[in-house]
């Protein structure tokens, strides 16, 4: 689910990598309960459910865009990706509630949400992990609504995760994109982006 009382905090954070936790008094705590899979919301802060740090200007204004972080499924949000991912990629199969569940529960990922006028117009993942040389952070499947393209909603939503990043303590925020999305390679150069003199290899595992 995408409304406004489950949507995160985009405050920052207290430790890299790692979700701040609200305490009370003892005599205020409920009873213990058992520890759930699924990813805890934390409180509405001062910016509610949407992103309100700075966006990279990209044509037209971005006020109206809003950017919120799913802490659950429901059926907007099914609804929204089954329209969004073939958008997206031709050859991804349709994702399932289940599928949707797995994203969002992950304590690795963020799946960010763009809403345009209300509707759901896109969407991002991000991946932070740690390695060894420290924390990493991966954009990964961003996707834009056809109709909805030129309104900053890419721009958005990439500013949205890069903040992100940096309140888990990550350095920089990695991504890849085909040389054949040509207007998604000028939006990650316009918002910050370089280029990398690197080699990407993939090792296919089969189906």
């Amino acid at each position: 689910m995408i409304a406004p009382a489950a949507a995160r905090d985009l405050s920052p954070l207290t430790h890299p990598g790692r979700r701040r936790r609200a305490t009370a008094p003892a005599s205020a705590r409920p009873p213990a309960r058992r520890p759930s899979a699924r990813k805890a919301a934390a409180p509405a802060g001062p910016t509610g459910r949407h992103y309100a740090g700075p966006v990279p200007p990209t044509g037209p204004p971005t006020a109206d865009v809003a950017i919120s972080e799913a802490t659950g499924v429901d059926a907007e949000l099914v609804t929204a990706m089954a329209a969004l991912l073939p958008q997206l990629s031709s050859s991804a199969p349709p994702l399932t509630a289940d599928d949707l569940a797995a994203v969002v529960d992950d304590p690795a990922t963020s799946l960010f949400v763009a809403r345009l006028g209300g509707r759901v117009v896109g969407s991002l993942t991000l991946a932070v992990f740690h390695v060894p040389t420290g924390v990493r952070a991966w954009i990964e499947d961003v996707v834009v609504d056809e109709a909805a393209r030129g309104a900053g909603v890419g721009a958005a939503l990439s500013a949205a995760a890069i903040e992100r990043a940096r309140q888990a303590g990550a350095r920089t925020v990695d991504l890849t994109s085909r040389p054949s999305r040509e207007a998604a390679n000028r939006l990650y150069q316009r918002v910050g982006f370089a280029r990398r003199d690197t080699n990407v290899y993939r090792f296919d595992l089969g189906s």
